[in-house]
């Protein structure tokens, strides 16, 4: 019998399962919420602070930046590498990540990056020789006509390496990359485990739909990026009872198709309801970031604009959604402005019926003093209107 899940039910499942649920505050886990998310993505950009940090922020502010980079260069209980982007994830889930570096190297063969064999050996053995090497190391240079995203043969190799496992990320120095042999990063007892592919397979689907709560099969192997459709579906047959047919409600009262493990009533009678306290999200949080089931769960039309040229922008170039309980109530954009020892807010927008209340305006005037501390900064500027017309 499918269960039905009310748009409301929807909402609290998804927002427990993302750890938003809780205020951010208590004793910090940081390995513990990477675990319950599955990984966090890495990202360049830091108008604040950068996404991968912000993200583990958001779940406990006693978090701070340095702490990621410890737990991949030292403690070594996590690792680098690639889900539908750059991502962090615990190193105890590096046995079932065989089949991504195969599959990645079957993605890339179509390419050249792999052509240059003498290329590739010679990499691989400055690092094995010199140890942990960034990019800097080499000076190779691209050749034909310089295009935008052309890159040198050593980044193309070294990219090549990484993505298929045959090189690991040792640390980070300043968001800069030093690569090395995953027998050096991976500790032995975890890089030596022989799991089949088809239990690497089913290890994957479960734990995405798990942490997804309800999905569709397409959503499932999106949320690693380490399978395809056809796999996706084969094993969605092969799990029978184990799973258990749901009709979720959308913001805008449609019904739509899904599946959930067989525990999801359980998890509905237990999930929490979600805190009143304000959250201002980053855009590539994994709360937001398939923006078409956020549409289908919130109403929320977001998207983020740093690829559209200014002119052309409906928001602005970085902006973050407000997260208030179970609901989306505005978009704010903000910038650290270290020089000045500020965290500057340029532009701001209720969401349409909102009522912007004194209530609501302190909650983000407290959210946005406990952000700049993220920052490294102290002082909050307003530089648009604090109050919506």
């Amino acid at each position: 019998m499918t269960l039905k899940i009310s748009n409301r039910d929807a909402r609290r499942l998804w927002i427990d399962a993302q750890g938003l649920s809780s205020a951010p505050t208590g004793p910090l886990d940081v390995l513990s919420i990477i675990k319950k998310l599955g990984f966090v993505q890495l990202d360049t950009i830091r108008t604040m602070s950068r996404a991968h940090h912000h993200i583990l922020w958001s779940r406990n502010q006693n978090y701070r930046e340095p702490m990621l980079w410890k737990m991949l260069a030292h403690d070594r209980s996590v690792f680098e590498h690639f889900t539908h982007d750059a991502s962090i994830l615990p190193t105890e889930f590096y046995p079932v990540w065989q089949r991504q570096f195969q599959r990645m190297e079957q993605k890339l063969s179509k390419y050249s990056w792999h052509e240059d064999k003498k290329l590739l050996a010679h990499v691989k053995a400055r690092i094995t020789a010199e140890g942990p090497l960034s990019t800097h190391a080499f000076d190779t240079v691209v050749k034909d006509k310089r295009e935008m995203w052309k890159r040198p043969p050593h980044k193309l190799a070294l990219d090549y390496l990484w993505h298929t496992g045959q090189l690991c990320t040792s640390h980070r120095e300043n968001f800069k990359k030093f690569y090395d042999l995953p027998e050096r990063v991976i500790p032995d007892d975890v890089r030596c485990q022989d799991i089949s592919s088809k239990d690497q397979l089913n290890w994957l689907c479960r734990e995405a739909l798990s942490r997804l709560v309800f999905a569709t099969p397409a959503e499932i192997g999106r949320f690693w990026g380490a399978s395809n459709a056809q796999e996706v579906g084969a094993w969605v047959k092969g799990q029978g009872a184990k799973l258990q047919s749901v009709e979720i409600e959308c913001a805008d009262g449609r019904w739509t198709k899904a599946l959930a493990l067989s525990d999801v009533e359980q998890r509905l009678r237990t999930a929490r309801q979600p805190t009143s306290r304000l959250r201002i999200l980053n855009p590539f949080d994994p709360l937001i970031r398939d923006r078409t089931r956020l549409l289908r769960l919130f109403g929320l039309d977001y998207k983020i604009e740093i690829f559209i040229p200014a002119a052309k922008r409906k928001w602005g170039y970085y902006v973050y959604p407000l997260l208030e309980g179970s609901r989306f109530v505005g978009r704010i954009e903000v910038r650290a402005a270290r020089k000045q020892n500020q965290l500057q807010v340029l532009q701001f927008w209720p969401e349409p019926c909102t009522m912007w209340t004194a209530n609501r305006a302190e909650k983000l005037d407290a959210e946005l003093k406990r952000l700049s501390r993220l920052a490294g900064v102290e002082q909050v500027v307003w530089n648009c209107a604090r109050d919506p017309v």
